[in-house]
Parts: structure tokens; C-alpha cells; sequence
């Protein structure tokens, strides 16, 4: 699998990095910048943005992301995304300042154009 195959929007679904789980929903989308390297911008529950720049190797894809919350204090982490295929990564996430017993997860499926059936 190349880099390349990757870029574009995601429909995604995840669980927080807290005890109780909670869950959440949103789109990613990814942007390949050269040959190795990938930014990538989150929309999450339709109202926070989040973004970051990272690395493909091997079917696995390391995004270092941030994010400012609604008093503007600034939240970092990575991601690492297992891209099982083109259209399905599965990752996981942890945040600096977030509880330490547990990893976010995140599944993202690519959201395909129905343009050319259309036409």
C-alpha cells in the first residue's frame, strides 16, 4: 500500500481516553504532502477541530495531532493507525495530558464518492 492510497475523508468512530469510555463520532481527512509524510485534519462531533502532521511506514501511519479547547488550552497527542486497507484504518491515541490507564481507539472507513455511478 502506498501513502497516496490513503488520501482523502473518513467517516470515523471512536472512544475517549477516560474511564468511562464515551464515545464520539467525526471526519478525518488526510492529505499526502510528500512521499512519506501526511497532514491530517479531525472534525469531531461537528465541533472540534483538530489537526496534525505525520508518517506512513509499513501499513502504519503516526500522526502527532493537537487541538485548542474552548478556554484555548492547547492539547497534543499521537495517533497510530494500523491501515488494514485503503478505506479502513484502525488506531489508537493517547494525549499528554489525558488518564494514563487507558488508550483512545478510533476506526475510520473512507468515504467514497458516488459521483461516477451518477454520471
Amino acid at each position: 500500500m502506498k501513502l497516496e492510497q490513503l488520501q482523502g475523508r473518513f467517516t470515523i468512530i471512536g472512544r475517549n481516553q477516560d474511564e468511562h469510555r464515551s464515545s464520539y463520532k467525526g471526519v478525518l481527512e488526510l492529505n499526502v504532502i510528500s512521499d512519506h509524510r501526511v497532514e491530517a485534519k479531525w472534525l469531531i462531533n461537528n465541533e472540534q477541530e483538530q489537526f496534525g502532521t505525520g508518517f506512513f511506514k509499513d501499513h502504519i501511519l503516526v500522526i502527532n495531532f493537537n487541538y485548542k479547547s474552548e478556554y484555548n488550552y492547547v492539547f497534543k497527542g499521537v495517533v497510530v493507525y494500523k491501515c488494514l486497507s485503503e478505506n479502513l484504518l484502525q488506531g489508537f491515541w493517547s494525549e499528554k495530558h489525558g488518564d494514563a490507564n487507558y488508550l483512545g481507539e478510533e476506526t475510520c472507513y473512507k468515504i467514497i464518492s458516488d459521483k461516477s455511478i451518477l454520471n
